[in-house]
């Protein structure tokens, strides 16, 4: 190819780029739109395309353009309407042919979301991409159910770790032992379907059974649940009650204030 070729073909892919839209990952936030950001929700107003997660509330999808298209591409459990190579897919095609599309994420898209992995391929397409990040479920569940991650008489570290590991990843499994000595407060994500697991793990690498454990199940929501025991006792406690996912999982000294804070939710 010869110098003026060459100087054809940037000026080519630069028209391209000119004509891509952006693709937004925009965070949802933990469930109760309130906690939904002023960016986020501006963007929802004026998207041409939305591609939503399974977890993302009702209330934050009414805030949706009426004339924006809408796809779910939501993965729950044994459940996925679209596979993550598609959805990824979906999204260059999507902003080929329009301006402003939306992947709305529950949570924070770069907070066990996959939206470091998303972004990625997408800049690796050549697709304009921002990250509006959003109001995590570790940190906002907790919250409203009365449980400071960290406090000075109890806490002043925290772990979030993942408990549903994918398959094929750069590493076989979390680092329980260290995950258990590593801090005062553990905060686990999508840990109920392995709660038994991550029990005996963590049972393994010495810590306590009498430490407070919280479950707090569709967290920020009008029907936002919790379960409080200890730890050594929590997967019967599970199985009595039925308790499902999904849920957030703290475990620490922090849960103690529960008792007195869970009465101060927010309205």
């Amino acid at each position: 190819m010869n110098r003026e070729d060459t100087k054809g073909a940037k000026e080519e892919k630069e028209e391209n780029k000119r004509h891509l839209g952006k693709v937004y990952l925009v965070g949802a936030g933990p469930g109760d739109p309130g906690l939904m950001t002023l960016k986020g929700k501006t963007l929802l107003e004026c998207a041409d395309v939305v591609i939503y997660d399974a977890l993302v509330s009702p209330a934050i999808l009414a805030m949706i353009n009426p004339q924006a298209q809408k796809i779910d591409a939501g993965k729950r459990r044994g459940r996925h309407s679209i596979i993550q190579e598609e959805t990824t897919h979906l999204l260059i095609a999507k902003a080929q042919d329009n301006a402003i599309v939306v992947r709305l994420k529950g949570g924070d898209p770069f907070i066990f979301g996959r939206g470091g992995e998303e972004m990625e391929e997408l800049v690796e397409a050549g697709i304009p991409v921002e990250v509006v990040p959003g109001v995590t479920s570790g940190i906002a569940a907790p919250a409203y159910a009365g449980i400071p991650l960290t406090h000075r008489l109890y806490s002043s570290s925290v772990t979030f770790v993942t408990g549903h590991e994918s398959a094929g990843k750069y590493r076989p499994a979390v680092n329980w032992s260290a995950i258990a000595h590593g801090s005062e407060t553990i905060v686990i994500y999508m840990g109920i379907h392995n709660l038994t697991h991550i029990v005996e793990h963590l049972t393994e690498a010495g810590l306590n059974s009498e430490t407070p454990i919280a479950l707090v199940r569709w967290g920020t929501r009008p029907d936002q649940e919790e379960l409080i025991g200890q730890f050594g006792t929590i997967v019967e406690q599970v199985e009595a009650t039925g308790f499902e996912a999904p849920a957030i999982v703290v475990i620490g000294s922090v849960v103690k204030m529960h008792a007195m804070l869970s009465g101060c939710r927010p309205v």
